[in-house]
């Protein structure tokens, strides 16, 4: 009810069992990006969720956080060794939550932030090996082979390869041999 006077959308489950039912669910379509989880439910409990969504591929990237009465030191140390990435003790006070969710949403956006930008990376490198290595040229017509083994033109070849955009042009070498021809050629 907090969290929903708050303004979050929020699932919420009757106890441990019905809850993984909803993870197990939503798995792989619209997963929450934050669980707050009650350390102890009826069923399975919070701290068996957290292992298991840290331990299930899909759910690695949850952000927990663990709600309990438990509030001893080594009770906040195996939480946070279970997957938890925060903790509230109960009674807890709800502008507390509110900014231990916040946190979370702000891991969350880091997160998929950085997830954007290793794509990028991962891109950018596939890109960059494409255009290592040998490269089969035509010593006569100067076409290159392609990865499907078939001739194609330099132009395009890079053109579809990489981000180069080609304008055309004659060296100089080439329109001293290209005025001899038109010269030679009969009038």
């Amino acid at each position: 009810m907090t969290l929903e006077r708050l303004g979050w959308d929020v699932i919420t489950a009757e106890d441990g069992n019905a809850a993984w039912r909803v993870f197990e669910t939503l798995k792989g379509k619209d997963v929450p990006e934050i669980a707050v989880l009650d350390w102890m439910m009826p069923g399975i409990e919070g701290i068996e969720i957290c292992r298991r969504l840290h331990t299930t591929p899909g759910f690695e990237l949850v952000y927990i956080i663990l709600v309990t009465s438990r509030g001893g030191k080594e009770d906040l140390s195996y939480g946070l060794a279970a997957g938890a990435n925060d903790y509230v003790t109960k009674p807890f006070d709800p502008v507390e939550l509110e900014a231990r969710v916040r946190v979370g949403q702000r891991m969350v956006k880091l997160q998929r932030s950085l997830a954007a930008r290793v794509t990028e990376v991962e891109a950018a490198l596939a890109h960059v090996q494409r255009l290592q290595g040998l490269l089969p040229i035509c010593s006569y017509c100067k076409k290159v082979r392609n990865e499907a083994n078939y001739w194609e033109q330099v132009e395009s070849y890079f053109t579809t390869h990489s981000d180069l955009d080609f304008t055309h042009s004659i060296c100089p070498q080439c329109t001293e041999k290209m005025l001899r021809e038109v010269d030679a050629l009969p009038v």
